[in-house]
């Protein structure tokens, strides 16, 4: 699967709004995650990971970034994120579900902060981004 031009158009151009505020998307989204599918909470026992909680933040912080490096290496997202796929894969044996989960908190995250840009063709374009980082974390699984 790969991103045409019209989706890596969207994705850049939303970028810039998005890493304003990397913090509170990364935040909100783990918030979503942990609320939803409270089973993910497992991986983080060193974590508060109460709402606004220090640690949230900062972990949330630390998953934008990491898209943030999937969006800067569109064109070879594998190889922006190889050492994050080793680490989740071989250290700290995240389970490759969760990943899937993540993205679709992270979907609703953005939708919910950016609902003029977040049209159609913007949810397809991030939905496939997504879905991409998603596959490219569970490389190391296969």
């Amino acid at each position: 699967m790969s991103l045409t031009k019209a989706e890596r158009t969207v994705i850049l151009s939303m970028w810039d709004k998005i890493s304003a505020q990397a913090d509170a998307i990364g935040t909100e989204a783990l918030e979503r995650l942990f609320a939803s599918y409270p089973q993910t909470k497992t991986y983080f026992p060193h974590l508060d990971l109460r709402p606004g909680s220090a640690h949230l933040r900062v972990h949330g912080a630390k998953v934008v970034a990491a898209l943030g490096d999937a969006v800067k290496s569109i064109d070879n997202i594998a190889g922006a994120l190889a050492k994050l796929s080793e680490l989740h894969a071989y250290i700290l044996r995240v389970d490759p579900v969760n990943f899937k989960l993540l993205s679709h908190c992270l979907l609703v995250t953005v939708a919910s902060h950016f609902p003029a840009d977040f049209t159609a063709d913007a949810h397809t374009a991030w939905d496939k981004f997504l879905c991409i980082v998603s596959c490219v974390l569970t490389e190391k699984y296969r």
